[in-house]
């Protein structure tokens, strides 16, 4: 696919330092035309041109973003969500606040690369059809115990609570199972989408409990129980750990758990991930992938839905 050139990019006001890859030119490329196709997605439905600061202050100096909503009108009309389910979901999400919660209600609204977003308008239908939810599930993930009870965003089973992982990771989406015999499941989701690989490390005081909780879990190779910490690995581990210290709570609550990873396939950079990831593991029961086009291929959503999410996530 021919790279977009600086001048298509400025004339959409699309040319953004930050997608720059070093040394990537791969996901240079990638990450530049995805936000050209929302700027040209936001261009052909009518929406107007958004800001970086995404809400400037009066006399604040701003400039146009191509793949921005002025928040003001996307908080209104909520533009960035593709069906009413998906808007009723974020609207209801958004109502409440989850003890010591973190959440970033501008790029929510405004911003329409953000991958949490995408989350809603993938995930947002089946929030109030739980039938549906159900067997989307069982479609994309056959070996899921029980049956859809609940399905959260932006989740977490306890923000900073250390009986879970002390820190504020979250699922950006969590299908809770009614496996039956008063237990339950969980299929923790994160969704990337213009992401690139960023290198983390984990804060001192907390890595005791990741290690304890990769430790117990059983399902990394003993030599690489703290491989991720220092890469750009580091997300992945802690969002797999989240799922694990379920499973490991004292409430004995959670009997079934699998974090799962999905993603454009054009991604090479979270593609790369997973493939690496996997392989600290020794049991991969927990933890699966798979990119946003299969997730579709599967045909588990309504036929509209599916539509419009071609037409928004996937350039081409």
């Amino acid at each position: 696919m021919t790279s977009l050139s600086q001048q298509e990019l400025e004339a959409a006001h699309c040319w953004e330092a930050e997608d720059r890859v070093p040394k990537r030119p791969d996901m240079t490329d990638f990450r530049r035309r995805l936000r050209y196709h929302q700027a040209q997605w936001r261009a052909a439905h009518g929406h107007p041109i958004g800001s970086q600061p995404i809400a400037p202050r009066a006399g604040e100096a701003r400039r146009p973003v191509g793949s921005r909503l002025p928040l003001p009108y996307a908080r209104k009309t909520g533009a960035n969500f593709l069906t009413p389910g998906a808007l009723d979901a974020a609207r209801a999400r958004t109502s409440i606040a989850e003890p010591h919660q973190s959440f970033d209600h501008q790029r929510l609204w405004a911003d329409l690369l953000w991958s949490p977003t995408m989350c809603f308008n993938l995930f947002g239908d089946l929030a109030a059809d739980l039938v549906l939810a159900d067997r989307a599930v069982h479609t994309w993930w056959p070996d899921a115990p029980g049956n859809v009870s609940e399905v959260r965003f932006a989740h977490s089973p306890g923000w900073l609570d250390r009986a879970y992982l002390g820190n504020l990771i979250a699922f950006d989406v969590a299908f809770v199972l009614d496996v039956g015999d008063g237990t339950q499941g969980i299929v923790g989701v994160d969704t990337k989408y213009h992401e690139a690989a960023t290198r983390h490390v984990a804060k001192p005081a907390r890595r005791p409990r990741y290690r304890e909780v990769a430790r117990r879990s059983g399902v990394f190779a003993q030599a690489r129980i703290g491989a991720a910490d220092g890469t750009d690995l580091l997300v992945m581990w802690l969002e797999h750990l989240l799922a694990l210290s379920m499973l490991q709570h004292s409430s004995g609550r959670w009997r079934w758990a699998r974090y799962v990873v999905t993603y454009p396939s054009g991604n090479s950079d979270v593609a790369g991930a997973c493939r690496r990831y996997a392989n600290l593991l020794v049991d991969q029961a927990t933890f699966s992938s798979l990119t946003i086009e299969e997730l579709l291929a599967a045909k588990a959503l309504p036929t509209r839905t599916t539509a419009v999410l071609r037409e928004r996530y996937i350039p081409g």
